[in-house]
Formats: structure tokens, sequence, C-alpha cells
């Protein structure tokens, strides 16, 4: 009996495990710059979504882009398009690729790739003025990518 609840166990953990490792930002698949494949294997959480793209320190998305849902947050910007309905207009695969790096889709967009870490012209570290160090890496995390596009999905007209 104990060697069955072991192994049970241990079947679980490594049946898991083929989630448990996030696509690395170089790793990432586009398609017509869309990414259809998730980028942790977990499904996103449609609140943190929310307070990531309200969050002026971390998605920042408010900068550029309105959002009726957010009516709460001031100084929402005018340079992106309104998300509102962005369920509506664009799949999970879209939306996910479109967050990770939107100039694969749109090559002339202003919009930063949040879940990107090489190819850049000049990257610093944060607002240092220095350079890269080894903790260069995406603005966002596979995780937070997939709570934001599960929080945009949510956004339909």
């Amino acid at each position: 009996m104990r060697v069955s609840i072991i192994t049970a166990i241990a079947t679980g953990l490594f049946g898991s495990a083929v989630f448990a490792g996030d696509v690395k930002p170089t790793e990432v698949a586009f398609t017509d710059g869309a990414v259809e494949q998730s980028l942790t294997g977990v499904k996103g959480d449609p609140a943190n979504g929310r307070a990531i793209v309200g969050d002026k320190g971390q998605g920042n998305c408010v900068a550029c882009h309105q959002v009726s849902d957010l009516a709460d947050v001031p100084f929402q910007g005018g340079i992106g398009p309104m998300l509102d309905g962005t369920g509506d207009r664009w799949t999970e695969a879209e939306l996910r690729g479109i967050i990770a790096n939107a100039k694969v889709m749109f090559e002339g967009s202003m919009m930063p790739a949040f879940y990107k870490t090489e190819g850049y012209t000049r990257p610093g570290n944060a607002y240092t003025g220095k350079a890269p160090d080894d903790t260069f890496g995406p603005l966002l995390t596979a995780q937070e990518v997939e709570d934001v596009v599960a929080y945009l999905s949510t956004l339909t007209e």
C-alpha cells in the first residue's frame, strides 16, 4: 500500500513536471504573430491580470491604453487602442503573441515586448543607466503574461 501511494505521488509530480517549466522568452514560437502554446501550461488568473494591466509599476498597460473596467485608475493613455472588447477581437493565442512581443504581429508597433530578453539595440539595467547584468529578464513573467491574457479575454463588448 505504501509503495503504491509513493508511486502515485511520484507519478503526479512527474506528470505535472511537463508543465512546470515555463517556455523561455527565447523559445516562444510565433505563428503569424500569435503564440498558440501557453507559456506556463497553467490557466491564467484574470484577477491578477487585471491588477497587472492597471499597475503603473508592472504592466503599465494603462499608460497607452484605456479600459473601462479600470475606470478607477487615473491618467489612462490614448496612444494604443481601447482594450474594451479585446476578448471578442482577438483569440487567446493572438493576445499572448501581442503581449509577448507585439512587433511580431505589428511591425511598427510602439508597444513594448513584455516577454523578450534579447534582440534589443541597447538594453539597460532597469532605470540605473547601467548595462544589463545577469538579472536581465522579461518585463513580465510567463505566468503574468498568461494572467493578462486571461483578463483581456474577459473584456467582451
